[in-house]
């Protein structure tokens, strides 16, 4: 099983980036897939999910309206647009998958926004 994270970079505030998680060893359609983020000395927040069964999206109050969660089962790959990116953005991303049964976490990848 492996969910692999990637995208992540340097980004001046207001610009944007995209990152992608792809999965191998399960069933990916089967599972939901969230994007988190931590900052060193504070809990990993939950950023954005998108559900197996029907494509439901949420976001934290923080990112809505700037970041956008999708997916492509053919692809095992789910996608976190975000944009208009602020400072406060800054952190480490993970990729999560979700079943009644089983979680798993990949690796995360580094996002900087700079002011």
């Amino acid at each position: 099983v492996q969910l692999q994270a990637s995208g992540g970079g340097l980004v001046q505030s207001g610009g944007s980036l995209r990152l992608s998680c792809v999965a191998s060893g399960f069933t990916f359609d089967n599972y939901a897939i969230g994007w988190f983020r931590q900052v060193p000395g504070k809990e990993r927040e939950a950023v954005s999910c998108i559900e197996s069964y029907n494509n439901d999206t949420n976001y934290a109050d923080s990112v809505k309206g700037r970041f956008t969660i999708s997916r492509d089962n053919a692809k095992n790959t789910a996608w976190l647009q975000m944009n208009s990116l602020k400072p406060e953005d800054t952190g480490v991303y993970y990729c999560k998958a979700d079943d009644i049964r089983n979680n798993y976490w990949g690796l995360g990848t580094q996002v900087t926004v700079s002011s």
